[in-house]
């Protein structure tokens, strides 16, 4: 059985084949702080100015820090998590991207939120592998700051 909630989609590994097609829904608006920013700097030694400086930024056509690309894109697991839970999967993993966009910056101080959409289901051994269209957006924005095609595996228990 498939049902839609507040959060997204929660269904069976049968129950995904159903949901080809079918946009999920988006999560809560949420922050994205200098802090934030910093720590993603730190944890990958990309301290390029335009992400940890604010007085520089400033100067820039972006008027300010902007959250790494790469600090964008790792939003897509917690985002398609949030919005899709496989209710009988003993676990999933992270396959992979096929493409990936950032067609407007995430601004330090900005709100975003991501939507999901499940494009394609196809059989894996012991599970199946789901193509995800992830968007990113931001309030205010008028382009998406992410578009990613994720690629999810889940398994069954047995």
């Amino acid at each position: 059985m498939t049902t839609e909630n507040v959060s997204g989609l929660e269904t069976t590994i049968a129950g995904v084949r159903e949901a080809v097609g079918r946009h999920l829904g988006y999560t809560e608006w949420e922050e994205m702080t200098q802090e934030r920013v910093n720590e993603f700097a730190d944890a990958t030694d990309d301290h390029q100015f335009i992400h940890v400086d604010v007085e520089r930024a400033k100067q820039t056509p972006f008027g300010g820090t902007i959250a790494h690309g790469f600090l964008t894109l790792a939003l897509v697991a917690p985002i398609s998590q949030q919005l899709m839970r496989v209710t009988d999967a003993a676990f999933g993993v992270n396959y992979g991207l096929d493409r990936v966009r950032f067609p407007a910056p995430l601004k330090v101080g900005s709100r975003y939120r991501g939507g999901a959409e499940i494009a394609e289901v196809g059989d894996v051994p012991g599970g199946l592998q789901i193509k995800l269209l992830v968007t990113i957006e931001a309030q205010g924005s008028e382009k998406p700051v992410c578009v990613a095609e994720q690629l999810v595996r889940v398994y069954g228990t047995g």
